[in-house]
């Protein structure tokens, strides 16, 4: 049984000039919270708030700038939170137009921004996950690169060390004549940051299929097989030989055509892209149980559950779906947990026969309101 003692609980936020919310301060349930209101009205800008306050920038492959209210050049998010035996810490995120970030835990900040990642570990289920499924690459990365990096510092310092030296390399490509030499010394340091990041994506990737495949049958009933291929070119040969092979091309496209950052991760159902066979509600489905899988080992790695952020999850599921997504939820050891819905009544029917410990909150124009 998962104790709530070691995890993290949100006990009140204040957010100010952060999207449509002016200012607000809100006390919340240890259990389940439900935000109720029309579209548009902030329900999830708020859940963005909580997600900002543990990985210090939004849940959406949106600039910081869209995230400052209309009018505003500053906004704030800090949350009071219960911690480890009971004691309670107060993280603050700060951010500016100006583009300087700062985050600080108790009034005393950090030395780098990145160092609050995986404090606070939190997991997010949204209509934007589809973009997983129907986009590049990049959003798939991007998902990988959210859950590794929150339990695993190495790994993130690993992705940060290997982007810059990226940019660096595709400056010069960019430049008349590349400095060979230089350019092999910095294929050298990337192909060393390379290898632990591929070998780590790939661990992720055999530990994530199982739980996804057994996730996506409780959901959906065992209608159909689901599994994710992890596609890399460092499976066939180490980076700096990659980078070498490629350099008269990349010289002449001018930008890095090898390494980690072009590999994918293949989503299949009965053994065909998700993409271009599964339907809408199969496509939910697949990436709400990918969403509990990473939430499964999330819990495993840090002995605790994660905050659980569940945006309008009930849109495009049956309720024979709807059922048995709840059923996991009431059964399976779940912490703090956030829902959001547009159909206030559905969502009290669903919430009240799982637990009595909850709190309904309603949200008009960025405002609101405890029920």
């Amino acid at each position: 049984m998962i104790s709530q003692n070691n995890m993290p609980i949100l006990e009140k936020i204040v957010i100010s000039d952060f999207r449509n919310i002016q200012l607000q301060e809100l006390v919340f349930s240890p259990n389940v919270n439900c935000i109720s209101g029309n579209n548009g009205e902030g329900k999830t800008n708020l859940l963005d708030a909580i997600y900002y306050l543990s990985m210090t920038k939004s849940a959406f492959a949106t600039s910081d700038r869209f995230n400052f209210r209309h009018g505003t050049d500053e906004f704030s998010v800090s949350g009071t939170y219960r911690m480890e035996n009971g004691l309670s810490s107060r993280f603050s995120l700060k951010m500016s137009a100006k583009g300087e970030k700062k985050v600080r835990r108790d009034d005393k900040p950090y030395s780098k921004v990145s160092e609050h990642v995986g404090i606070l570990p939190i997991v997010m289920i949204s209509p934007a996950d589809i973009s997983m499924v129907s986009e590049s690459g990049e959003e798939r990365r991007r998902f990988v690169n959210a859950v590794l990096s929150q339990m695993d510092r190495e790994y993130m310092s690993a992705m940060q060390q290997y982007n810059r030296l990226l940019l660096q390399r595709n400056r010069m490509l960019k430049e008349m004549d590349p400095d060979r030499s230089l350019l092999e010394v910095i294929d050298m340091r990337m192909a060393a940051l390379a290898e632990p990041i591929y070998e780590k994506r790939k661990r992720f990737v055999d530990d994530l299929h199982p739980i996804v495949a057994q996730y996506y049958r409780m959901v959906s009933g065992d209608s159909e097989q689901v599994d994710i291929e992890y596609e890399s070119e460092l499976s066939k040969a180490s980076l700096d030989q990659l980078l070498e092979a490629s350099y008269e091309k990349d010289r002449i496209l001018k930008h890095t055509t090898s390494g980690i950052h072009r590999d994918d991760f293949i989503f299949r159902m009965n053994g065909h892209p998700i993409r271009r066979y599964g339907s809408q509600g199969q496509q939910k489905s697949f990436l709400v149980s990918l969403k509990f899988a990473q939430y499964e080992i999330m819990k495993r790695n840090y002995g605790f559950a994660p905050i659980l952020l569940l945006d309008d999850v009930f849109d495009k599921l049956d309720m024979g779906r709807i059922s048995n997504l709840l059923q996991m939820v009431a059964s399976n050891d779940f912490g703090q947990i956030f829902i959001t819905d547009s159909n206030k009544v559905r969502m009290a029917g669903i919430v009240d026969g799982l637990t009595r410990d909850r709190a309904y909150f309603e949200t008009v124009s960025g405002t609101f309101a405890r029920l």
